[in-house]
């Protein structure tokens, strides 16, 4: 863009307003007390080119509609890499964010400054970090073929490497409960459960999932985990206190012969929502029945990842398309835009509630049961 007579540059003239009124109404919020919720979505994801919107942090407001309300630059190198995973800590109110090129970062909410950011003899994806900060844990990587893979584990005040954790082969997705007493970690087949102050086995399920390392959820009793088939759309449903699959559920009227990505319980626990991406569908089943029986589906505008989530009320279910539905109705409500109007969309979404710019609350980026 030219310059105007006399120097002055209208662009940084116009992201000075942007900031100013960005910081205006920031103070206005402050001094409501009122509670604000915002959708916190990391870009590009590393694992879909579909929907992507630049580097950062994307912040829609969860109250008007899901607008869109500003872009936080990347103030590290993780994001260029593409995003692995995005977990959250109340306690630190901080983000932590890993990419496929071995790094993870923490990123405060609050201050809106990169604390850390560190590359690793491992990993990082899909991460969990104990529920007062002190320690992350980071998966080696669904890359990982060896039997060196498991967890990185890293001191969560200074992003410093600890130790490993030797599991197996294909460490993916890690759950840390809601009341923080237990660590779940998927490899190749397996789901296997820790104690995340001691780092002690506490029991390994083997054959769960049908192929391949995929995403699973848990329910708020720890009685259940729902784990994505690699070959099928559908899951398996794993008996915690057994140690062994009890079912097996396939979704449509015949087997759909392709993996499985994404699963959620609602906040209640009344449904199970699994993706069908390659077929642009969210299943939905009745989980008040063991096994989980089908109860319907949702178009989805386009292909990717895969991902399923739902807002900490249970109001709204989000996937890694644009596309949010009102979670009873089964409606589309909303699509997610960035600064442009360009439809965007990743798996890696958290939701954070603000209350005199200080967090309050923040959920999982996994679809977990609260009831």
């Amino acid at each position: 863009m030219p310059r105007v007579p006399g120097g002055s540059n209208p662009m940084k003239s116009f992201h000075l307003v942007a900031a100013l009124l960005w910081t205006l109404a920031t103070v206005a919020q402050a001094a409501d007390g009122a509670i604000h919720r915002y959708l916190y979505l990391a870009t590009p994801d590393g694992a879909q080119a579909e929907s992507a919107s630049g580097n950062g942090l994307l912040v829609f407001d969860i109250d008007d509609g899901f607008k869109f309300v500003r872009r936080i630059a990347n103030k590290g190198e993780n994001f260029s890499a593409g995003l692995r995973g995005l977990t959250g800590c109340l306690a630190t109110h901080s983000l932590y964010y890993s990419a496929t090129a071995r790094r993870l970062g923490r990123f405060d909410l609050e201050t809106e400054q990169v604390v850390w950011e560190r590359q690793y003899s491992g990993g990082c994806d899909r991460s969990s970090v104990t529920l007062d900060g002190s320690k992350v844990f980071a998966p080696t990587g669904w890359w990982e073929s060896s039997d060196n893979g498991g967890f990185v584990v890293i001191d969560g005040a200074t992003g410093a490497e600890l130790r490993r954790i030797k599991v197996g082969t294909g460490a993916h997705n890690s759950i840390l409960s809601l009341d923080g007493k237990r660590l779940y970690l998927g490899t190749t087949t397996r789901l296997t459960i820790f104690d995340p102050t001691d780092e002690r086995v506490i029991k390994s399920i083997p054959d769960v999932g049908e192929y391949g390392v995929f995403p699973y959820t848990i329910d708020h009793r720890q009685r259940y985990a729902f784990v994505c088939l690699g070959k099928h759309v559908g899951f398996d449903v794993v008996d915690l206190a057994e140690g062994k699959a009890i079912h097996r559920v396939l979704a449509g009227d015949a087997p759909i012969a392709h993996r499985t990505h994404g699963a959620a319980l609602t906040p209640d626990e009344s449904e199970l929502w699994i993706s069908d991406q390659d077929g642009k569908k969210l299943f939905i089943f009745d989980a008040t029945h063991m096994p989980p029986t089908p109860k319907g589906s949702v178009e989805l505008s386009v292909g990717g990842h895969g991902w399923v989530n739902f807002s900490l009320d249970g109001k709204f279910a989000w996937c890694h398309t644009p596309d949010v539905f009102d979670a009873h109705t089964k409606k589309q409500v909303a699509t997610l835009r960035d600064e442009n109007g360009k439809r965007v969309g990743s798996s890696k979404l958290i939701e954070v509630h603000m209350q005199n710019q200080k967090v309050v609350r923040m959920s999982s980026e996994f679809g977990l049961g609260r009831k």
